[in-house]
């Protein structure tokens, strides 16, 4: 019995979390690389293969352009191959087989079609994440609360800034704000820094100065983040809450709106954890993403749609990031190729592949590593 107990929890813990997560993953992975390979194309590159995951072929097909579209047994990543190239990495390191149609490869490209090949990848993510976005606003609309105070909390930055219940927030560093949620996001994007702020009082504007205080918040399956703290709640009138509805227009400037809040927030993490501001409890490897993937598919699908949304945005960004062996990391050498009139020396693309595969393997062990203890003090 309590064998078959601890098959039917794996079972139930495969479907919740392991398929929801493979199956938004082999989505943002394929549109990622379909940027790659619809550019790649569109500039008479040949593509050798296009592959969905590594390791063993489970499936495979060859089609009229001589492209072969395999799906891999380790579905946690994906490649497109160039034709000529000695590895899905696209790294020019001498090892060009002279035997291929030179004139279609990726290194015979001008060095400005290479550049947008490779950027057509995380563009792709962008836009993927920013059409989810805007189909949720379109289905949904989204609900909004004035920004206007219901309640400020005892001993808060915002009771000692002097705030009142019933005030009115009208902008944050001379930025308009137009509802309590716009409010939340200036607040916890804060770093500690003194804050102004004007409100509406009894028919007048009072300029307030507050400094948001920093505290870890354990966000479950996010992880630990710093973030501001003011001491205020909205408003609990109905009348101040409103479902708003967009036309198209509007709907896809909301959803170009968010995916730019997680563009800054996730840049304002990078360099904080640089700057000693942040703490790298937040980071999470496949493990935390595969959790965050189950708990939404819990909710709803909506929720996992979303989420996949913000997985794509964090895939973009962080393939754009100047790693070698990312695309970030090619276009580095790229801009080296355009600032001297000639490629890097074969020398220095091998040691930067060579340190590339180096930092991204210590990533994942980081990030895996701190998956686990998570889990493990979780269990505890």
């Amino acid at each position: 019995m309590a064998l078959l107990h601890t098959v039917s929890d794996l079972l139930v813990w495969l479907g919740w979390y392991v398929l929801p997560f493979i199956v938004i993953l082999s989505a943002i992975v394929f549109i990622h690389e379909l940027g790659h390979y619809l550019v790649g194309r569109w500039c008479g590159v040949k593509i050798d293969a296009f592959s969905i995951g590594f390791g063993p072929e489970l499936f495979a097909r060859i089609d009229s352009r001589g492209t072969r579209w395999r799906i891999g047994a380790l579905p946690l990543g994906g490649y497109v191959k160039f034709h000529g190239d000695a590895n899905p990495a696209s790294v020019d390191v001498g090892t060009l087989d002279l035997s291929v149609d030179s004139s279609r490869t990726l290194t015979a490209q001008p060095v400005q079609n290479r550049a947008a090949i490779v950027l057509a990848g995380p563009v792709a993510n962008f836009i993927l994440a920013f059409v989810i976005f805007t189909g949720i606003f379109v289905s949904f609309g989204r609900v909004e609360h004035m920004a206007r105070i219901g309640r400020v909390e005892s001993n808060s930055p915002a009771a000692a800034a002097g705030f009142a219940a019933g005030d009115l927030v009208k902008s944050v560093d001379g930025d308009p704000i137009g509802s309590f949620e716009a409010l939340q996001e200036a607040t916890l994007m804060s770093t500690g820094l003194p804050m102004t702020f004007v409100v509406e009082r009894d028919g007048r504007d009072v300029e307030l100065t507050a400094t948001p205080r920093v505290s870890v918040v354990d966000q479950g399956v996010f992880g630990k983040r710093r973030m501001g703290h003011l001491g205020l709640a909205s408003s609990a009138n109905p009348n101040d809450v409103k479902i708003e509805r967009c036309s198209l227009p509007v709907c896809a400037a909301w959803g170009a709106s968010q995916e730019w809040f997680i563009v800054k927030a996730t840049t304002a993490y990078v360099v904080g954890i640089f700057a000693g501001r942040e703490s790298t409890d937040q980071v999470s490897g496949l493990i935390g993403a595969a959790q965050m993937a189950g708990e939404m598919a819990k909710i709803n699908v909506w929720e996992l749609f979303s989420l996949a949304a913000w997985f794509s945005v964090s895939v973009g960004f962080m393939n754009l990031l100047p790693i070698p062996l990312l695309d970030g990391g090619h276009l580095v050498f790229y801009a080296f190729e355009a600032a001297l009139g000639r490629p890097l020396s074969q020398r220095m693309q091998e040691i930067g592949l060579k340190i590339g595969i180096v930092l991204v393997a210590l990533l994942v062990v980081f990030t895996t590593s701190h998956d686990i203890l998570r889990l493990v003090s979780n269990g505890n």
